[in-house]
C-alpha cells in the first residue's frame, strides 16, 4: 500500500517521463507548467491527491498515457477521476467540460492553480499579442464558467 506523499511522488514521475521532450509555446520544457501548478494548488488544496492530480492534469490528454496506466502505476481513483475530468475530449463544449470540473473539488481546484499559472503575466508577456489576448479571453469565460470569477 502506498502512503500519500508516494502518490504525489509517482505522478512527478509520470508527468517528467510523459512530458519529456514537450515544450511550451515559449519553447520552454513543458514539466516547468505542471511543476508550477502543481506548487499553486497547495493554496487550494493541499492534500497529496490535488498535488498529483496537478502533476497529471495534462497527462492524459498531452500524451500517450492512459487512465488504465495511470491505476496501474498506483494513481488512486480520486486522482485519475480528477485528470480525467481535466482532460478534454473530441467534442466536448467548453460549458460540458466546465460543468464536469466545477463538480470535482479536486479537479476544480487544479483547474484553478492551472488558469492561474496559463495567465500569469510573467508568462504571457513573451507571447504575440494575438495568442496573448484570446488566450486571455478563453480564460475570462472558462472562470466564469466555473464559477472562479
Amino acid at each position: 500500500m502506498k502512503n500519500d506523499s508516494d502518490v504525489a511522488r509517482i505522478a512527478d514521475s509520470i508527468a517528467r517521463t510523459a512530458h519529456a521532450g514537450q515544450t511550451d509555446k515559449l519553447g520552454v520544457d513543458y514539466i516547468e507548467h505542471p511543476a508550477r501548478v502543481a506548487q499553486r494548488v497547495q493554496q487550494y488544496d493541499a492534500s497529496p491527491e490535488a498535488t498529483a492530480a496537478a502533476w497529471l492534469h495534462d497527462v492524459v490528454e498531452d500524451t500517450e498515457y492512459t487512465p488504465t496506466e495511470l491505476s496501474a502505476a498506483g494513481i488512486p481513483d480520486d486522482v485519475v477521476d480528477a485528470v480525467m475530468l481535466l482532460s478534454k475530449t473530441p467534442g466536448q463544449t467548453l460549458e460540458e467540460y466546465c460543468a464536469g470540473v466545477r463538480e470535482n473539488s479536486l479537479a476544480l481546484a487544479v483547474k484553478r492553480a492551472d488558469i492561474e499559472d496559463n495567465t500569469d503575466p510573467a508568462r504571457t508577456a513573451g507571447l504575440p499579442d494575438a495568442t496573448r489576448e484570446r488566450l486571455a479571453e478563453k480564460y475570462r469565460r472558462t472562470t466564469a464558467l466555473l464559477g472562479l470569477s
